[in-house]
């Protein structure tokens, strides 16, 4: 899987889940083929869509696109 698939992947996803989603259920839901994401990537992410970690329950991070992406600086 490349970056860009892994990145279309994640966006459509939490576009439709506006509660967002952990990790662990973007795995299963999207069949993606990592056991922990990639911090490159990640880091990616925050720049490029937006993408927000929040706290969840426990230890898990909750990722989620907000509606309004923050602007980059």
């Amino acid at each position: 899987m490349h970056y860009t698939e892994f990145k279309a992947a994640i966006q459509q996803h939490l576009k439709r889940k506006r509660q967002g989603a952990t990790w662990v259920e973007l795995r299963e839901t999207l069949a993606l083929p990592y056991e922990r994401p990639c911090p490159e990537w990640t880091r990616r992410l925050e720049e490029e869509i937006g993408l927000v970690r929040r706290k969840g329950t426990g230890r898990a991070l909750v990722w989620e696109v907000p509606l309004t992406p923050k602007p980059r600086v």
